[in-house]
């Protein structure tokens, strides 16, 4: 079968088993391997991109399914200029990693968080990205992270 879509704003084209998942050819055929494989069975939100603008665990979606949509990975978030989106520089500022293996998908999943509006609390922040697990415990330093990002965008910042 043929993948045909844009991969963080790239055209793409590719012959694909329809067997393969978008984490192994975002891996795999494309290079982009900033999209971690954690458990491979959607439990721990390592591999979470965005497919038109939704959050997706990739290792169980099939890339044939994204034909014609657009794919961000954690390598098409920052700006144009190369500065770090917001959300990953607040990711530094807060110390919201530790081992840096679940911080991908982490931030995959709180840029969604915000553009979805699911900020209000701290605890639906925490409810929002209960999908993606931190082994390391970092999860005080990605709520703080998410919550900067997020008041900084109501205020225009």
């Amino acid at each position: 079968m043929e993948l045909a879509c844009a991969v963080n704003g790239q055209d793409v084209q590719l012959e694909l088993d329809p067997r393969e998942s978008l984490l192994d050819v975002l891996r795999e055929r494309l290079a982009l391997t900033g999209t971690k494989k954690g458990c491979d069975q959607g439990h721990c939100g390592a591999c979470t991109v965005h497919v038109d603008g939704r959050r997706v665990v990739s290792c169980l979606t099939p890339a044939v399914q994204v034909t014609g949509q657009a794919v961000t990975t954690i390598e098409g978030v920052a700006d144009e200029d190369g500065s770090p989106h917001p959300l990953q520089q607040a990711f530094i500022d807060n110390d919201a990693l530790q081992c840096g293996y679940c911080t991908p998908g982490q931030i995959m999943s709180g840029i969604a968080c915000i553009a979805e509006g699911h900020t209000e609390t701290d605890d639906e922040i925490r409810e929002y990205l209960s999908g993606n697990i931190c082994r390391c415990g970092a999860y005080p330093g990605i709520v703080a992270a998410v919550r900067q990002t997020a008041d900084a965008t109501r205020n225009g910042a």
